[in-house]
């Protein structure tokens, strides 16, 4: 089934491995987000969990063990992050930003040995019969455990948030910390937490890329993914099946542009590379305008710093 020469099946099956990286970094940040932590080092993060899940990966050959190490990597970053802003009360902005910086600079650094090796390969999982099933089969039935992973893991945090007490004390704890602390949670600790959560799905989301979506290392090859998860958080209201309807978009922009180019469509290569970034965003502007109006707010101490002492 194809339609001016792009297969619409092999479009719809490039998708969801496409949108994985940034479905794990943005439902990582969200529930930073819910309680009350802005982290912009989300693409350092990102990072850092590629290099540090492509080295685990090739040193011990197991693709499983290079995704724990990103996630790791991941959440150490994020752990930092924690450190500088909840302890020492630093600006979240700024480091956020630094973080990034840091996290860029130290993977090219790690990453410089790795250039031009091959990890171990990801399998697939095997589903049987169901993989041969038309349409639906390659499309929802070829794909590796990481990508049906990262489906089940927004599940767990919608419900979480939803019907747990947990999530109601990081909802607590983001929308108002001074009176979480007055209830008697520990909001420094909550915090750390949800950080640390959100680090190593992104960790796990660079890891991702560099062992499936592209299994390779290349310097600086998160290539603004973070950022796109920071977007699809705002763009969803901080609500997690909207986090999956957000990078399922982004996904299907960067699939669809793969697949004109593969068509031989007259257009410059630069302009499809870029074109996920800008029509992504366009689209998160729009979307946003259109449901200003009965969406979901953000957390109210989003951004905002704890004093224990207030």
């Amino acid at each position: 089934m194809s339609i001016g020469g792009i297969d619409i099946i092999t479009l719809a099956a490039m998708l969801m491995a496409a949108s994985t990286p940034v479905l794990l970094a943005a439902t990582g940040e969200l529930v930073a987000e819910k309680s009350g932590v802005l982290n912009l080092g989300v693409e350092g993060m990102m990072i850092m969990g590629a290099v540090a899940g492509f080295a685990a990966a090739v040193a011990t050959g197991s693709p499983v063990l290079g995704f724990i190490a990103g996630a790791l990597a991941g959440a150490l970053m994020a752990t930092l992050f924690a450190f500088l802003t909840q302890i020492f009360l630093s600006n979240q902005v700024a480091t956020g930003l630094a973080l990034t910086l840091f996290g860029l600079g130290l993977s090219a650094l790690i990453g410089k040995g790795y250039e031009g090796v091959r990890p171990p390969p990801t399998a697939k999982l095997d589903f049987g019969p169901l993989a041969d099933i038309p349409v639906i089969g390659p499309i929802l039935f070829s794909h590796d455990w990481i990508v049906y992973a990262s489906i089940l893991l927004v599940a767990v945090v919608w419900f979480v948030l939803r019907y747990t007490r947990a999530g109601l004390i990081l909802r607590a704890v983001g929308e108002s910390h001074d009176a979480a602390h007055a209830l008697g949670y520990r909001v420094v600790a909550v915090r750390f937490a949800a950080l640390g959560f959100g680090g190593a799905l992104a960790g796990l989301g660079g890891a991702y890329l560099s062992l499936v979506r592209v299994p390779q290392w290349t310097e600086g090859m998160t290539a603004g993914a973070g950022w796109i998860a920071l977007a699809i958080v705002v763009f969803a209201s901080w609500r997690p099946w909207r986090v999956l309807l957000g990078a399922y978009m982004f996904g299907g922009i960067t699939a669809l542009q793969l697949q004109l180019q593969a068509a031989g469509y007259a257009i410059p290569v630069h302009i499809l590379s870029m074109a996920p970034y800008v029509i992504t965003i366009v689209v998160l502007v729009i979307l946003s305008a259109l449901h200003r109006h009965g969406v979901q707010a953000a957390p109210a101490s989003l951004g905002k710093s704890f004093h224990a002492s207030s």
